[in-house]
């Protein structure tokens, strides 16, 4: 499930950050769909993301972010990164 930020305008610094996201949530479902692991975490994110209902309850969310070391990246990432700062202003 990769999704990616909007490009960078020319004034925008690209950085590589780390990012850990805790969610505690009650969440009303099938007991074969949460057994399911491999949609288990999709499901999850797509149930927090439309809020509080009768099917879930939010308890907690934290998010910590912390930029890091360009070689922390992976090459590929790297990668990405040169050709965001390498990208002609618009």
């Amino acid at each position: 499930m990769a999704t990616s930020a909007p490009h960078p305008s020319a004034e925008a610094q690209v950085g590589v950050y780390e990012c850990t996201v805790t969610l505690k949530f009650r969440i009303l479902e099938e007991n074969g769909v949460i057994a399911n692991r491999d949609h288990l975490l999709e499901l999850l994110i797509d149930a927090y993301s439309y809020g509080s209902d009768e099917f879930v309850e939010q308890l907690e969310s934290q998010v910590e972010v912390s930029e890091v070391s360009e070689i922390a990246a992976s090459p590929l990432m790297r990668r990405q990164l040169m050709r965001l700062r390498n990208l002609p202003a618009a």
